[in-house]
């Protein structure tokens, strides 16, 4: 159907359209992807070490295959200290045996393959171990040597170099400056980490660096994988001369700091980088991908890259963080789609992930959640839990219903809480440490899955406890139990995705339907089928149409919905609909 046939067509007559975004016919799978995140240390443990392991997603990637998403993208598995949960790499090319060997490895790509599921992995270009042996070598060497080189080391300010460098504060906390012991005891260079001071940020003005990280590349893709997600994407390169910067450690807008001039995100060199690794992914077929953990605002500047020889896909963090707000889920749809319509590329859209509060948990708050994004703890004002799980399956029925790709975090699909009373003693994010608890840290989100209620830790493993305490509620939300429940959060996400693949939504346009777009309601038509979110305290009535499936669990069995317009959709709650006429 053309635009002009869509904004004339019968469905008008429920009210005026805005269009926003035409149907997508370009070529790729990723474009309408539902890609399901994998935490390894917290899906599923084998071996009973309490930890997650490769065997333990192997067994059971069937129960993925069984959701229906497209492909799974795997948090890092390598060697690694476990330091920041493997975010601080010791070798890219090989598994750290808490998860197992790279014998596990192609076991579980090989069961991917058996059941059409793709694998994406996570790369960490920014930052390494401090125990990686290029960072040890570094160590051992002279100021201004080569194997500094591979590091942003730099002499500390003041008469004896005591002062960190520059101002810059680590995004977990503190300096983003660590000062070594030189090899003849005596206080040497600093070296820069945005993150923990085990994470040495790389020196990406050193070509050594990029011929070290294609080569990486090339060991993955050589092995099978769909792609990479890239970690912290906007902060390979730095600004020439490293300038104070007096904003957010996270590079973001405040005050008097436009994001867009932060000196340690963003630079202009960095496309040059992704240019480079996308002619490498093209070497392999043309079905290998980037994604961009790019966290740049304001939206438009998200579409430098995803243009057409960079990355394929960038997380949308503005939609991740507008919440519940109508007005603002209304602005960042329409200026995402709008903005990479212009370079064609496709939207991405998430609500949870291992860096933020659940969402099951953050809708359970009537506005902002206590440590939004940053953990909650048993001291802090407590959820909702019913009325965020209700909220949450609204939510995400109303981000499946949008055009483009989308992430899914474990869990999610389950409706799980974020862990909240965990003892200081069980935490283990860097962030909790660096900030002497004034920053709980994403452990909450990392809670180990809960598989089978009857089993010992709900089924996550039978041997030692797992690494962080699961909630009591997490055997009655386990996964066998809910799939014998009709109405579960589980059954709701298996129908939503069945639904969507069935009507290609990834693949549909989207146009605001204005009569339902209210100050506690919103309403998009995706080709002929009508998305409608209330958030309002009482009842919405809807306009006429065939009720495919409601985010309360409930859907008609058989036959449509009421086609008069005398159906209502409840407070709190999402429906797909199919538009006579359409």
């Amino acid at each position: 159907m053309s635009v002009d046939s869509m904004l004339q067509a019968p469905a008008a007559s429920a009210g005026p359209l805005t269009l926003v975004h035409a149907a997508d016919d370009a070529s790729g799978w990723w474009r309408s992807a539902v890609i399901y995140q994998v935490y390894p240390r917290s899906f599923r443990d084998l071996n009973g070490d309490g930890i997650g392991d490769l065997a333990g997603i192997t067994a059971e990637l069937p129960q993925l295959a069984q959701l229906d998403v497209d492909a799974v993208w795997l948090s890092p598995f390598y060697r690694s200290p476990q330091k920041d949960a493997g975010y601080d790499v010791s070798d890219y090319c090989d598994v750290d045996p808490l998860f197992g060997t790279l014998a596990d490895f192609d076991a579980m790509m090989a069961q991917a393959s058996r059941l059409n599921l793709r694998v994406i992995v996570d790369l960490v270009p920014n930052h390494c171990s401090d125990q990686h042996t290029a960072f040890q070598a570094a160590l051992a060497a002279p100021a201004g040597s080569r194997e500094r080189d591979v590091f942003i080391f730099r002499d500390g300010r003041g008469p004896l170099g005591e002062e960190p460098p520059n101002n810059w504060q680590s995004h977990f906390g503190g300096s983003a400056w660590t000062r070594i012991t030189e090899p003849d005891g005596a206080p040497g260079q600093w070296y820069l980490h945005l993150f923990d001071g085990s994470q040495p940020d790389f020196n990406w003005d050193n070509q050594a660096v990029h011929d070290e990280f294609e080569r990486v590349l090339r060991f993955w893709l050589d092995r099978g994988v769909a792609g990479f997600r890239v970690d912290v994407a906007h902060a390979l390169v730095k600004a020439a001369g490293l300038p104070e910067w007096g904003g957010p450690a996270d590079g973001n807008s405040s005050d008097g700091y436009p994001g867009h001039e932060a000196p340690m995100f963003g630079q202009p060199a960095l496309h040059d980088i992704y240019r480079v690794w996308r002619r490498i992914l093209a070497e392999y077929g043309p079905d290998r991908i980037l994604c961009a953990e790019a966290n740049v605002d304001p939206l438009p500047r998200l579409a430098d890259w995803v243009r057409p020889d960079q990355m394929h896909q960038a997380f949308n963090f503005p939609y991740l963080h507008a919440g519940l707000d109508v007005h603002r889920l209304r602005g960042v749809i329409t200026d995402s789609l709008v903005a990479l319509d212009a370079v064609g590329a496709p939207s991405t859209w998430v609500l949870s992930n291992h860096d933020v509060v659940r969402h099951a948990t953050r809708f359970g708050y009537d506005g902002p959640a206590p440590r939004d994004g940053d953990g909650i703890g048993i001291f802090d004002r407590q959820p909702d839990f019913a009325r965020g799980r209700a909220r949450a399956a609204a939510a995400s029925m109303f981000m499946l219903g949008l055009p483009g790709g989308a992430y899914l975090y474990q869990g999610e699909e389950l409706g799980l809480p974020d862990g909240i009373n965990i003892p200081d003693s069980r935490r283990q994010d860097p962030t909790f440490a660096r900030t002497g608890g004034e920053r709980l840290g994403r452990d909450g989100c990392r809670i180990p899955l809960p598989w089978r209620a009857a089993e010992p830790h709900a089924g996550f493993g039978s041997g030692e406890a797992p690494w962080l305490p699961q909630p009591e509620s997490f055997t009655e939300l386990a996964r066998d139990a809910q799939a014998e429940q009709p109405s579960s959060h589980l059954n709701l996400y298996r129908r939503m995705l069945a639904v969507r693949r069935e009507l290609d939504l990834g693949r549909g346009s989207l146009a605001w339907l204005e009569s339902w777009c209210t100050d506690t309601s919103l309403a998009y038509l995706n080709g002929t089928s009508l998305v409608v979110m209330n958030l309002g305290h009482g009842p919405l009535e809807l306009p006429p149409g065939e009720v495919l499936l409601r985010s309360s669990g409930t859907w008609p069995e058989p036959g449509p919905g009421a086609p008069d317009g005398g159906h209502q959709l409840g407070s709190g709650e999402t429906v797909w609909l199919s538009l006579p006429g359409v």
